[in-house]
């Protein structure tokens, strides 16, 4: 039996086959997206300006431009309100260097995530208004703090809202509220990052002004922010980290080349898998165990050595936040392997920092392919973390105990709450009662999906470069997955300081192919002589050299 399910996608129909040039193999990648119309197929591959919204079109664009153009015309001091993650961190340092550029003074804020935890708060608003602050506008954050932009209102601030987050049926108040998934919204691309919703208000702003060309200066940014908040690489998203990306490669921020510098990555050869687990850890370990506005001052800063000295301090925060990791999660997963027979797992402990339990809750939905909530608890409150699988809507599960949180966000996978440390054992039992109704008769093991049965042979070629006509890859446009069957192993080993990965070496008809699977080392002796295998197809790239070789994701052995 395959350790995971694997769900074969259909076949392309018979009447999406011809015309267009495209070859086979990327017509079936591209419908099984659901890009299925020649036009479709033509802008997605293409990723350009074509796939770009108008910025007018997201609601509360107009009332912000308005309100934006008047403070600039008073000289206003602005504020730009973040959050501690690389998506806030990127749409802050957005918003300050675009409006820097039109001779404006926007400061930066970006919350402590120990001291004031995520969102808006009503101290932090009255500390910028005692510093001359007459307009708040939010990246990232604010779509829910409508109590807390009342209070602004009475202390004679302004604030704009700019969010992506789920809105709630209490919309605030504010001088302009732009999200894209505001009910009624037409924008074509719900699914922008927060950085992607800074952009387009930047965009309106500086096409009023006959700007825009200046936004290149800032798209790179967007890349970081879009990839690293995991949002879907379709639509208008690929456009902006394409363009992004182009940036990255061709001349980064300093404080980018520092991280690029030290970390040993290709820079010419920059993508979206570099920045989901490399440069997006590190811009988001400042806000987890050290201070988020380092790597705002990381993005932003022109001097070589403040940029090196910043990108060595993350590199430390990053490895004291895997120290951290590290720790908690050996005592969460004691504490959740005693509820393997719940549908949901939960693990609480007041030594669990604030920073990581998002991670820790991460890691072991993965590992046990259910929801997981990890609570640091306190004396009187308790702030937690949640991680879910695509079987179960952790949001809608939180709005249902709404009546137990002080407060909670989020999305279906992954969620942020807090509540007072009187109601947790009826938050437990609730949640599980919960899980239990949604999740019963479900095969709790992770579900691969294959975008195409092939052989070996028919993956050599051209292929490889082929399939990277659509990149970049990421959320809502993966990394194609394949199946090959009763492929020969010619060769097995472990590899790694723990053995956990698995090494081979695999052949099919005359194809010869190295392959690698990362975290299959403990079923090794499973492997018989002739197997079927998931993959991807990758470039190793090894002392100068490249070429290509398999990522077994999983495999199932069967009779020669």
């Amino acid at each position: 039996m395959s350790h995971s399910r694997w769900n074969l996608l259909p076949s392309i129909p018979e009447e999406n086959t011809g015309g267009t040039g495209i070859p086979l193999l990327i017509k079936q990648l591209l419908y099984n997206r659901g890009i299925t119309e020649s036009s479709e197929i033509e802008t997605f591959l293409a990723a350009d300006d074509r796939l770009r919204g108008d910025p007018n079109n997201l609601p509360g664009m107009h009332e912000a431009i308005a309100r934006l153009y008047r403070a600039l015309l008073s000289r206003e001091k602005i504020a730009i309100y973040g959050d501690f993650d690389a998506d806030g961190i990127t749409a802050t340092a957005l918003l300050v260097q675009g409006l820097s550029m039109l001779d404006c003074e926007a400061i930066p804020y970006i919350p402590d995530r120990i001291n004031e935890g995520y969102g808006l708060k009503a101290t932090a608003l009255e500390t910028l208004q005692r510093q001359g602050v007459s307009l708040v506008v939010t990246v990232d954050c604010g779509i829910t703090a409508a109590s807390e932009i009342k209070k602004a209102g009475k202390l004679g601030l302004d604030i704009i809202v700019t969010d992506h987050h789920v809105p709630p049926d209490d919309i605030p108040s504010a001088a302009a509220v732009i999200n894209p998934k505001l009910p009624g919204s037409i924008y074509p691309t719900p699914e922008l990052a927060g950085v992607g919703v800074a952009m387009k208000l930047l965009e309106a702003l500086f096409s009023g002004l006959g700007k825009v060309g200046k936004l290149e200066e800032v798209i790179d940014l967007v890349a970081l922010g879009t990839v690293a908040d995991m949002v879907p690489l379709l639509g208008e998203n690929r456009y902006l980290v394409k363009q992004g990306l182009r940036i990255l490669k061709n001349s980064p921020r300093l404080g980018i080349q520092e991280i690029i510098n030290q970390t040993g990555l290709d820079a010419s050869n920059i993508n979206s898998t570099n920045i989901s687990w490399t440069i997006a850890p590190r811009l988001n370990a400042a806000g987890r165990v050290g201070d988020a506005m380092n790597s705002y001052r990381l993005l932003m800063t022109d001097s070589v050595e403040e940029a090196r000295q910043l990108a060595e301090w993350l590199e430390q925060k990053n490895m004291e936040r895997q120290k951290l990791t590290t720790r908690a999660l050996e005592k969460a997963r004691e504490q959740v392997i005693m509820q393997m027979k719940q549908p949901l797992l939960i693990a609480s402990d007041p030594s669990y920092p604030a920073g990581i339990i998002g991670l820790v809750a991460g890691r072991l939905a993965e590992e046990f392919y259910k929801p997981v909530i990890v609570i640091r608890t306190g004396d009187r409150y308790c702030g937690g973390s949640s991680r879910s699988i695509p079987e179960f809507n952790m949001i809608e599960a939180l709005n249902k105990c709404s009546h137990l949180l002080t407060r909670f966000g989020g999305h279906s996978g992954a969620a942020g709450l807090s509540l007072y440390t009187s109601n947790l054992p009826r938050l437990k039992q609730t949640l599980l009662e919960i899980a239990a109704e949604e999740l019963e008769g479900v095969d709790l093991r992770p579900k691969i999906d294959i975008d195409a049965e092939a052989t070996l042979p028919n993956l050599g070629g051209d292929t490889y470069s082929t399939i990277q006509r659509m990149a970049p890859f990421g959320q809502g446009n993966p990394v194609p997955t394949f199946m090959s069957r009763r492929v020969e192993v010619v060769s097995s080993s472990t590899m790694g300081s723990d053995n956990s990965h698995l090494r081979m070496k695999v052949k099919q008809g005359s194809m010869l192919f190295d392959a690698v699977g990362f975290g299959l080392g403990s079923y090794i002796n499973e492997l018989s002589t002739s197997i079927d295998i998931v993959y991807n197809l990758e470039l190793d790239h090894w002392n100068g050299q490249s070429k290509l070789r398999l990522n077994v994701l999983d495999f199932e052995s069967v009779s020669p």
